[in-house]
């Protein structure tokens, strides 16, 4: 049975890792006494409490993604656990300068953590704080939304001829699908969207068009040359509070614990003691000059264009820069 239990919870898969840094310190002699009747077992005299079956069940529920494993696997995988730990203390290992570093660095991060953990508990984030934030930030953002369709060719003059056809009468959306180049949409059909959401040229030539209008001129994108129906438009509504009161905590908390940060360090006396990034000395050597006759040239860089985004959160430790809640729309 073991020989099974060794490639599953051990050599082939990731359900403890991560964990093994964390659980090497509970072999130190500063960890707690576990007495018999707390244990789960017992290895050469050395209890396993019911606490750390607990927290590696927890651990291993997450890292699964609620999936569950056996009780006995996870047992058995503290027992083999404690006697590499056992087997690393007969040999010394402990007391590496390698080990001691590594111990030493999940100190402080465990320390890092547990003192954000305890600032948070006692400066919570209140339900008010968050409606504040969601009034200021979500609630209060004006815009307009467009309903719109295009057709996508490759050349301007094919657009321009599709516009006098649409000048004689012709149907947008069967122009559309007969000719556009974007088959991602039914008849050019783009749905609802905000400006920000289109590129720069389109959403601008959407913007000026009235409802009902077609532009009479061709459009120009990195996508190739759009003829744009701008169908209709309306006044964009925000989500509703609940809907986004889950992503605006975690958000205020940010803020809170780099608030905390800026001031401890205001209050400290830091010196940093080698150059940074900006102060290391600049190659004297220039880049080659282009042959005479020849034109220097640059690598061309891809200019990306995002057509619709979807709507959009760190390391152990580390406390992240405070950003804006992407809030989700509702249409």
């Amino acid at each position: 049975m073991k020989k099974k239990i060794i490639p599953l919870l051990l050599a082939g898969t990731a359900l403890v890792s991560g964990c093994n840094e964390e659980k090497a310190t509970t072999a130190t002699p500063s960890a707690p006494v576990v007495q018999k009747e707390d244990a789960v077992a017992v290895v050469n005299g050395k209890y396993i409490s019911k606490d750390t079956l607990a927290e590696l069940e927890s651990e291993v529920t997450e890292r699964a993604h609620g999936q569950v494993f056996p009780k006995e696997k996870l047992i058995e995988e503290l027992i083999q656990r404690e006697l590499l730990v056992q087997e690393a203390l007969k040999k010394g290992l402990d007391k590496s300068p390698e080990v001691v570093q590594r111990l030493e660095t999940l100190k402080k991060s465990l320390l890092s953590q547990a003192v954000l953990q305890d600032y948070l508990k006692a400066n919570p984030v209140t339900d008010e704080e968050i409606k504040a934030e969601y009034d200021s930030k979500v609630a209060a953002e004006k815009g307009t939304e467009y309903k719109a369709r295009h057709i996508l060719v490759k050349t301007e003059d094919e657009a321009k001829k599709l516009i006098a056809k649409l000048d004689k009468g012709a149907n947008f959306a069967e122009l559309a699908s007969k000719h556009s180049t974007d088959t991602s949409s039914e008849g050019g059909d783009l749905g609802w969207f905000t400006a920000n959401q289109m590129v720069a040229p389109f959403s601008q030539a959407v913007e000026t068009l009235e409802n009902g209008k077609y532009t009479k001129t061709p459009v120009q994108t990195q996508f190739g040359w759009h003829v744009i129906l701008r169908e209709d438009s309306r006044p964009q509504t925000p989500p509703p509070f609940e809907a986004v009161k889950e992503q605006l905590a975690p958000y205020l908390q940010r803020q809170k614990v780099q608030s905390m940060i800026e001031n401890l360090r205001k209050q400290a006396q830091v010196e940093v003691l080698v150059p940074t990034a900006e102060e290391q000395p600049k190659p004297e050597a220039a880049e080659p000059a282009a042959p005479a006759g020849e034109p220097a040239t640059t690598e061309e860089q891809p200019a990306v264009e995002p057509t619709q985004e979807g709507a959009a959160p760190t390391e152990e430790g580390a406390a992240p820069e405070a950003e804006e809640p992407a809030a989700t729309e509702t249409k």
